[in-house]
This record gives C-alpha cells, sequence and structure tokens, in this order.
C-alpha cells in the first residue's frame, strides 16, 4: 500500500493546468462500445479508474491505440460477447466503479450484459436501481443470477423499444447508461428527471457526432430519437471541475497564490460562487482562475445573520464531490458553517483525523458537520491517516500540505483513482510530497 508522506506549511505559486474530467472520460469511453467504427478521445486522464476501464474493454476485444498522451483511439469491431459471462470479466467490473457504464452500450448493440455489483469508494450504498428501472422500461428483463453474483440484463429479441420514463432520481450514471441505450433502440424515448451535469452533457455532444438524436441537452428533459447504427467520431473531454476545485481550495488552506490554467469556466456552474462565499477571491482571467494570496478568508453569513449552509444537489446545484475539500479548507477560515452531505451517508467520517489534527469540528449525523474555522490562527497538527475515497483522500491531503509537521496518508491509490500524478504537479508549485511504496 503506498503513502504520501507530506511536510506541511508550504507556500505554493505558480501555474497548475486541470486534468481531464475523470467522470466524463468514463462515460465517452465506454459509449465507443455502440458502434464498429473508430473513436477518437482527447484529454484523457491518465488515472487508475480510466486505465483499468481501458484494460476491461480491451478484455473485450476493443482495439485501443493511444496516440499521444492522453489521446486515444478505441474501435470496438471485433467484441467477444462471450467474454463478458466469465467470472474475469464480472469480477474486473466489481472491482471498478465505472463498469457500470458498458451496460447501458453493450445491451443496446449485444442483447445483454452481466452487471455486478461496483467497486470504487467506501462512501456508503451506491444502489443501482435507476439504471437496472431505466433499461427494464426499455424492454430489458433482468434476474439476479446467484453463481456469478450479478444481475444478468437481457433485451427482448427484436430489440429495445423508446418509451417515456420518469427516472426515480437524477442519477448521472443512471441517465448516461439509458441515454447511450436509447440511442439505438426503436423509436421515440423520453427521460424526466435527468441528470444534466456537464458530464452528461458531454456524452452527448459525442453520441450527436456519432449519428444520435438526442433534443434537450443541457436540461433534465431528454428526448432521444433510437437509430440503427452510430459512426466513428471525435471528442475532446472538459478540465475536471473537481480538480479545479480542488485547486481552489488548496491555494486556500495554504494561504498561497496560484493560476489554475484553461478551466473551462462557463462550464464551473456554480462552484466560484461557493468558494467565493468560504471568503476565498478569485479572478477569471479568460478562461483561467486566479486565487491571490490572502491574509484572512472569512466565511458569508445567510443574509438574515444565520450560519451559512453549503450543501450538495443535482446539477446545476453544487456537486457533492467538492464538499470533503470545502469542509477542509473552512476549518482556517474565519466563522462557522454548516456542511450538509446529502448523497452518501459515509462521506463525513474521515471528519475523525481532521478533529484528530486540531480542527473544530462537530459532526451532528452522518450527513452534516458544522465547521467552526481557526482563521489561520491554530495550524492543524501533522498526523497518519487513511484515505478511505478519492475526495476524503485529497482533502487529506490539503489539510496535511497546511499542518505543522510532517503527515502520512496511506491508501493513496484511492487518491490515484481521480488524480494524475498528483505529487509531481503539486510540488512543482513548491508542495513537499513524498510518494512511498
Amino acid at each position: 500500500m503506498s503513502s504520501f508522506v507530506v511536510e506541511g506549511g508550504h507556500k505554493l505559486s505558480g501555474t497548475i493546468v486541470p486534468q481531464g474530467a475523470k467522470n466524463e472520460a468514463l462515460q465517452v469511453i465506454s459509449a465507443v462500445l455502440l458502434t464498429d467504427e473508430e473513436v477518437i478521445i482527447d484529454n484523457v486522464p491518465g488515472i487508475l479508474d480510466v486505465t483499468n476501464l481501458i484494460l476491461l474493454l480491451e478484455g473485450m476485444g476493443v482495439s485501443v491505440k493511444q496516440l499521444a498522451k492522453g489521446r486515444y483511439s478505441f474501435k470496438a469491431d471485433h467484441i467477444d460477447i462471450n467474454y463478458i459471462h466469465t467470472p474475469e470479466f464480472i469480477n474486473k467490473c466489481a472491482s471498478l466503479r465505472g463498469s457500470m457504464m458498458v451496460v447501458g452500450p453493450l445491451l443496446a448493440r449485444f442483447g445483454e450484459v452481466f452487471l455486478a455489483k461496483p467497486g470504487g469508494d467506501k462512501i456508503g450504498r451506491r444502489r443501482v436501481d435507476t439504471h437496472i428501472l431505466g433499461l427494464m422500461k426499455l424492454g430489458a428483463s433482468y434476474e439476479l443470477d446467484t453463481e456469478r453474483k450479478a444481475f444478468h440484463l437481457s433485451a427482448p429479441a427484436d430489440g429495445l423499444k423508446g418509451t417515456y420514463m420518469l427516472l426515480d432520481e437524477a442519477s448521472v450514471t443512471g441517465t448516461a447508461n439509458v441515454i447511450m441505450a436509447s440511442t439505438l433502440a426503436k423509436g421515440t424515448t423520453t427521460i424526466y428527471n435527468a441528470a444534466c451535469e456537464p458530464y452528461v452533457q458531454q456524452l452527448c455532444r459525442l453520441l450527436v457526432s456519432m449519428g444520435a438524436s438526442i433534443e434537450g441537452i443541457g436540461s433534465n428533459l431528454l428526448t432521444v430519437h433510437g437509430v440503427e447504427k452510430l459512426h466513428g467520431a471525435s471528442h475532446r473531454t472538459l478540465p475536471d471541475m473537481i480538480e479545479v476545485g480542488s485547486f481552489i481550495a488548496m491555494a486556500a488552506i495554504t494561504q498561497s497564490s496560484i493560476t489554475i490554467k484553461d478551466v473551462a469556466y462557463k462550464e464551473l456552474g456554480i462552484i466560484p460562487e461557493c468558494f467565493r462565499r468560504l471568503g476565498i477571491h478569485l479572478e477569471q482571467r479568460g478562461d483561467d482562475i486566479f486565487i491571490p494570496e490572502q491574509e484572512s478568508y472569512e466565511i458569508e453569513s445567510f443574509m438574515d445573520g444565520s450560519i451559512l449552509n453549503i450543501a450538495d444537489a443535482p446539477w446545476p446545484g453544487l456537486t457533492p464531490d467538492l464538499l470533503s475539500v470545502m469542509l477542509v479548507v473552512a476549518t482556517q477560515c474565519k466563522g462557522s458553517v454548516l456542511i450538509h452531505q446529502k448523497m452518501f451517508e459515509s462521506r463525513l467520517f474521515f471528519v475523525d483525523k481532521l478533529i484528530d489534527m486540531g480542527a473544530q469540528i462537530i459532526l451532528c449525523d452522518p450527513h452534516r458537520a458544522v465547521v467552526i474555522g481557526h482563521d489561520h490562527k491554530v495550524r492543524l497538527r501533522s498526523g497518519k491517516m487513511l484515505s478511505p475515497d478519492i475526495r476524503a483522500g485529497m482533502a487529506m491531503l490539503l489539510a496535511a500540505m497546511s499542518a505543522k509537521g510532517t503527515s502520512v496518508i496511506d491508501n493513496i491509490d484511492q487518491i490515484d483513482r481521480g488524480y494524475e500524478d498528483l505529487d509531481t504537479r503539486l510540488n512543482a508549485l513548491g508542495a513537499h510530497i513524498t510518494r512511498q511504496k
């Protein structure tokens, strides 16, 4: 198990470029299964989750070529459909959250697929009901294969059929799976309460460039007119908005001045404003964000004087993936804030480690934590930590970078799942992070 050894207290300076969007990459790479023609994807992040998904596709028979750093060619013209019945395929899917994204394409194009309960972060229950119910609306049937410990989904002999559906939740991955399956379904599919995150919008744009017919992109009401065949296309992923937010948080907690380049600012939604409410000044400079060094970061109150409440919500609300880093930043701001993580009941449990480091946090329940900021008057203490998931791991790293002394973060494979060459990139700004095997 690899670790980060972090010497805290160093100021950062310089420029950093965010990687390609992890969550988008998992969706658009899976979409290559919908056609037997070549699909080229640019700005693919070199992270563990994406690498493992590519290996899964290669195991199915997809021809994958790396054309340059972050640029890949995919051609799914010789899929071994028997491979999806094997324990190897199901076990790989069970260990990789991104494997969920191959379900819709395989079902639509080949008529069947096994859905293993996916792995990934240990942040609480992540149910698959929305995926299965949406695909059933298109005519798929499913049964639990107890021997393989997976759901077996199959399409009718004459294929999936378009229909109207109201999703039980605005699930990003659930919406993506249904959209991909609908592109090859017969007739028209209407998806209400669809997720409309930039990742889903980007997936839709790729599918349209492949010949799909999709209306309502960017809204929660999508209309997909099925086509008989999709063709090849080229696509470039957006910068990762979670990384952009993480770097804003990093500048604030280390009281540093940095520039984040090429952020696709108009796609960040409410994220910059949420950081401003924590007292962080940031400037949009073209498509870059400049964060100046500040003496103090003062958390806003609501207009009636009550404590600020920052909560996650479906897009265009705040993504839950940034609450962990925002919570850490708040520990060194001036004032108090309630962090409300609605989606996952285990995602805030990492705050125990922050409390051990001297943070003033009251964990009200599995979903809510009150943070009383130190205003950088009392630095966090160094500590030994274990990363439970990607986002908590990044939050722990930020805490360690601001702390007095040297901290150790174990299980950093979790961080590597979502952030590319993080130690190297942050050290270039002045951080002191050593990777140990």
